[in-house]
């Protein structure tokens, strides 16, 4: 595992810092789980929150009834793993099983679409992994009472099927003892975001076949440099990353184009971005999009050149980037273990389904109609098409802004669309990308040197959404909604997936706009039509 520079003059002031981290003593207390590191304020906090130090022994101690649950799924032909969990419950598992080839279906949405895809494949062969630190995440809560339906319309006994990883004590573990649920507990002393190498990330990631031993023993073998004041990547990276944010680099792009692992940027961005964005400051990790050297941008290599490169195997890269988020967090002078701002958009959901009652949901009148997207927000009155909404948006993001573009919607829909037989893999992926609203980043990234995010909703509200809240007050926002055509019910809830996604939607695009930033929402009226015709706008502008 190693930390290299691309940029002298970052690798001058991360040297600088390391050395002043060194004199205060900071890799040594790190490593032994001190929790005064970030002041008086984190202290209670920290005190509970460190315990992902240790995981890559303690963790260990799970592996043989880990073992017993691969093998009775492999006995029983339960190929089909299904993981529901959101934020740090789905984040890892997903980089887990990319990068080890492996099949797993993560549900971490409300859209009825994506959840009757998962649904609809192989149910007499699936067994669910019910995944949540809380015991009360309301997406996971939703899927497991859909799931217990179906298994049990299927003739299928739901405690033959269903896994549950959680705290203990939580509602979930009750629930799942009452039920009848293998339980496997995680570590409470580990926060979600920083729980790759705990049950969360660990008993998913086996039944679909990785080898989590191994990850272990790739953590294991840097661990003890974690410690050292000299030949340590945790320090290094952190540094690099904390002197770069307090010098105003506090975008940072991550780029893996030329490495084997698949996805840690998507990891990486939740950990960093809800970590740091807080009290007006933070990093904003940028996925999926090339630098415009910006003065603000900072770019980390993962296996891959960069202002800053970070070379290792995953389970290395999963306990340095942690602790490198701690050093960051520290000389950034914020908590790393909070996350102040997330529940603000839950209970403005809550609020909204309740006061609606069985009435229509609270979305206002449009402002604009263009074909099947629907406009809602304030815009200027020049502005009178699709074109020009995108534009105004743009022109909006302030000299060291960015601008977020949260899509509530199925983010594996374009896959669906039917593709020729004879088509090269170069035309299906130009097919694919033709009806994926993630192709919005790449055609406005062109348009301007401001950095340009994408996050899938609810899933974001996990992640990023503290960074949106609590973070530098310089985003613009960019929310996309669609119809509904063939919703889902919950059963034992007042509500249905569609009716909890737009409000999940409406209630985190409240808390936005209160904060006084440029937010518009626009709502596909047909969700295939509306895409085409919101690219086709993009490309336009």
């Amino acid at each position: 595992m190693s930390v290299s520079f691309g940029d002298e003059a970052l690798a001058a002031e991360a040297s600088e810092a390391v050395r002043n981290l060194v004199e205060e003593g900071v890799p040594q207390a790190l490593s032994n789980g001190d929790p005064t590191l970030w002041g008086p304020e984190a202290e209670e906090e920290a005190r509970v929150r460190l315990g992902w130090l240790n995981l890559p022994t303690t963790s260990r101690e799970l592996l043989p009834e880990i073992a017993k649950l691969v093998e009775r799924a492999r006995a029983e032909g339960l190929e089909h793993v299904v993981l529901a969990g959101m934020g740090g419950s789905s984040l890892a598992p997903e980089v887990i099983c990319a990068t080890a080839d492996v099949p797993l279906t993560v549900l971490d949405t409300t859209d009825p679409g994506q959840v009757r895809r998962a649904l609809a494949d192989r149910l007499q062969q699936t067994i669910l992994v019910v995944s949540s630190k809380s015991g009360s995440t309301v997406e996971t809560d939703s899927h497991r009472r859909i799931y217990e339906k179906a298994f049990r319309d299927a003739g299928i006994d739901p405690a033959d099927r269903i896994v549950v990883v959680t705290d203990p004590g939580s509602p979930l573990e009750q629930l799942a003892i009452e039920s009848g649920y293998p339980v496997i507990l995680a570590d409470p002393t580990v926060g979600g975001r920083y729980s790759a190498l705990t049950a969360f990330g660990l008993v998913p990631s086996a039944l679909a076949g990785a080898d989590v031993g191994r990850l272990l023993d790739q953590a294991a073998e840097v661990g003890p440099r974690l410690g050292e004041s000299e030949g340590n990547p945790g320090l290094e990276l952190g540094a690099a990353l904390g002197t770069a944010a307090l010098a105003g680099r506090d975008k940072l792009l991550l780029d893996d184009s030329l490495s084997e692992i698949n996805g840690l940027p998507d990891w990486t961005e939740q950990l960093i971005a809800e970590s740091t964005g807080k009290q007006g400051k933070g990093i904003l990790p940028v996925v999926g999009t090339d630098p415009t050297d910006a003065d603000d941008e900072i770019v980390a290599g993962i296996d891959t050149e960069g202002d800053v490169q970070i070379e290792g195997p995953l389970g290395a890269q999963f306990l340095v980037w942690e602790y490198a988020t701690a050093v960051a967090g520290r000389l950034l002078g914020i908590n790393p273990f909070d996350q102040p701002n997330v529940s603000e958009s839950k209970e403005n959901t809550a609020r909204i389904l309740q006061q609606a009652g069985d009435g229509p949901l609270p979305t206002g009148t449009p402002v604009l109609v263009d074909g099947p997207v629907e406009v809602y927000g304030d815009l200027p009155e020049h502005v009178k098409d699709l074109p020009g909404v995108l534009t105004a948006l743009l022109e909006d993001i302030p000299d060291r802004g960015y601008l977020a573009i949260l899509a509530f919607l199925d983010r594996e829909a374009a896959f669906d669309v039917p593709v020729p037989e004879e088509a090269s893999f170069e035309e299906i992926t130009d097919i694919w990308a033709a009806h994926d609203p993630a192709s919005l980043q790449g055609l406005l990234s062109i348009r301007t040197d401001r950095p340009i995010t994408f996050g899938w909703g609810p899933r974001y509200l996990h992640s990023t959404g503290q960074y949106h809240k609590g973070g530098p007050q310089n985003g613009v926002f960019l929310q996309i909604t669609g119809a509904v055509e063939n919703d889902l019910e919950v059963p034992g809830k007042p509500y249905t997936l569609g009716r909890l996604q737009l409000a999940q939607a409406l209630g985190d695009l409240d808390a936005l706009s209160k904060r006084g930033r440029p937010a518009v929402r626009l709502h596909l009226t047909d969700r295939e039509a509306g895409v085409r015709h919101l690219l086709t706008a993009a490309r336009e502008v």
